[in-house]
């Protein structure tokens, strides 16, 4: 889940881990390179099982928000920084395969991941890895407080009952913010996005950078935000981050103090995959087989607040009270965001900024 847990305190610490925008991968055959965006999070003893089974070292480079990360990935890809690229999602997958980003290798595992994450089916240069919704959240104390029905679908999102309430990110520079857009795409159609955004900024959406300022910044219901004193009680975020405002709470609440409109929601799905030149490429294979096993797959929601994409995985009850799966998110084949998403942003980007 891109951006969805940095600054709420969840971001677990792996042994070896390098710093954003090191030296370019090591070569250390007994070394696995992980270049990741900043959500990258595992539990340090799943990684310790990794380097004892396999006997290599992981070494974690982490480059910002996954925009940033894969654009980075793009420019030094005749000399990677590390074997592994993991975060890239089916917003930006189609630029990292235009680009060459990849290399062909078919997880061992990855058989058992379930049908519809699957994709690049011939070639195999990505492994998915998890999947997630991204979705507007609602503070529900503000809701409740002016006696207010919390919105539940993108026409709601324009009506003057919630004028100047809604925060998003820049669909140009932010996972989640384009997300936002295609989630939008999707519902409206070709024909008709522009027109709901146009109604979108005229209702007062502010726009941001990224995650981090949105919800950390100006959301009212996370416990960050209500330290910066944000006044927006709408901000596009994630299905999972209810349960992490409870899970890393002191003292816990005994229900999440934000909630989702299901309406809003858009299927995303996060892969990995062999970097082309990588260094240590067998280091490589070896972690993209671990990304889809078991053990990985079942520490994930947790750690990064994402669902596993492996037939048997499960997840923490926890996990599924507090921010149950979106029955029905808006989806889009990646051959569609493919050929429209430049332009989208393009024109989304002279619309709503300017």
């Amino acid at each position: 889940m891109t951006a969805a847990v940095v600054g709420l305190g969840l971001v677990g610490t792996l042994a070896g881990c390098g710093s954003s925008g090191g030296g370019q991968g090591s070569g250390d055959p007994k070394t696995v390179t992980l270049v990741s965006h900043d959500s990258w999070a595992a539990s340090e003893d799943v990684i310790a099982a990794f380097e004892k089974q396999s006997g290599y070292k992981v070494n974690v480079l982490k480059d910002g928000d996954a925009g940033q990360a894969v654009n980075k990935a793009i420019l030094t890809k005749d000399n990677p920084q590390g074997d592994v690229f993991f975060g890239v999602d089916n917003t930006l997958l189609s630029r990292a395969l235009d680009n060459g980003l990849f290399q062909s290798y078919e997880a061992k595992g990855a058989d058992q991941v379930k049908a519809e994450y699957r994709v690049d089916r011939d070639k195999h240069r990505v492994t998915p890895v998890d999947t997630g919704d991204i979705c507007v959240n609602y503070d529900k104390k503000y809701f409740a407080d002016h006696k207010l029905q919390p919105p539940r679908s993108f026409d709601d999102l324009v009506k003057p009952q919630y004028k100047n309430l809604l925060v998003t990110e820049n669909a140009s520079s932010s996972s989640p913010g384009l997300g936002f857009l295609l989630g939008t795409a999707a519902e409206y159609g070709d024909g008709g996005w522009e027109g709901y955004w146009k109604k979108l900024k005229a209702n007062g959406v502010k726009v941001v950078d990224g995650w981090e300022q949105a919800y950390n910044q100006e959301f009212s219901g996370s416990s960050s935000g209500r330290k910066a004193k944000g006044d927006r009680p709408l901000v596009v975020s994630y299905a999972s981050s209810p349960p992490a405002e409870v899970l890393y709470a002191e003292p816990k609440p005994s229900t999440a103090p934000t909630g989702v409109a299901e309406g809003t929601c858009f299927r995303q799905v996060e892969y990995a995959g062999l970097l082309a030149n990588a260094k240590n490429a067998k280091g490589g294979k070896a972690f993209l087989d671990f990304l889809v096993s078991r053990k990985f797959q079942e520490d994930m929601p947790l750690n990064m607040f994402v669902y596993p994409v492996t037939e048997g995985a499960q997840v923490p009850p926890e996990f599924v009270k507090y921010g149950p799966q979106v029955k029905d998110p808006e989806t889009m084949d990646p051959a569609k965001i493919a050929g429209h998403r430049d332009q989208w942003v393009k024109s989304w980007t002279s619309l709503v900024l300017k």
